[in-house]
């Protein structure tokens, strides 16, 4: 996983922080595993919007994993600050949740009820 230039001590001390916890560190371990299969993708040309989601689901196969929405959504947030492709990752991330205008990351738990007439 490349981190962005100038975040790399940030980044050992986010790795730091959540290593505490089984929990946390599963979120890491995770972003970095999902940012290293979609760099692969990137490498071949691949578009990040294209290759987000399958990668997202190969990792999440892998044992130790099963992330939940919760789980998710940290992932993203964390790729979106420390990954050389953060940016992208988060813009693709909150047009899937019908938020391409947010400067945030989209909660992945965002629920729509509608009244139906």
């Amino acid at each position: 996983m490349k981190i962005k230039e100038g975040l790399e001590e940030e980044y050992a001390k986010y790795v730091e922080t959540n290593s505490t916890n089984g929990y946390s560190i599963c979120v890491v371990k995770f972003s970095e595993q999902w940012a290293d299969e979609m760099e692969r993708e990137i490498n071949n040309g691949v578009a990040l919007k294209d290759c987000a989601e399958n990668a997202n689901r190969v990792v999440d196969k892998r044992p130790g994993f099963g992330i939940t929405g919760f789980m998710y959504g940290c992932a993203v947030s964390g790729l979106s600050h420390f990954w050389i492709h953060g940016d992208v990752l988060k813009a693709w991330h909150n047009n899937e949740y019908g938020r391409p205008e947010a400067k945030g990351v989209v909660n992945p738990a965002i629920l729509c009820i509608s009244k139906k007439e």
